[in-house]
């Protein structure tokens, strides 16, 4: 029963807490639909902790399990960034390739 109560109390310190919009040099990613306020982070309520988690597709990454929500907030951030940033140079990558395949078909003609 004291932990739950230690739960509950985790629970509505969090709610009270404003929002915060940037942190450590990131923008954090607010949201109206989420219990905490930030995407990709949700209350364990049994643990009083924060989970962080991002999805890719159909799948479901876990990022980690914080003490407070703007930890885990922050996390989920730089964990999009990261994936973002992957995202985008595979694809200048792929791009560089193929110019580099056209200049040869070019320099063969």
């Amino acid at each position: 029963a004291a932990a739950e109560a230690a739960a509950a109390a985790a629970g509505q310190q969090a709610a009270q807490e404003p929002l915060v919009a940037e942190a450590e040099g990131l923008r954090l990613h607010l949201s109206s639909s989420s219990s905490t306020g930030y995407k990709g982070v949700c209350h364990e309520h049994q643990r009083g902790r924060y989970r962080a988690f991002r999805t890719e597709g159909s799948r479901t990454i876990y990022i980690g399990v914080f003490h407070t929500v703007v930890e885990a907030a922050v996390a989920y951030a730089r964990a999009v960034g990261q994936a973002e940033l992957r995202t985008r140079l595979r694809a200048s990558s792929r791009a560089a390739g193929a110019r580099a395949a056209g200049a040869r078909d070019e320099e063969g003609e």
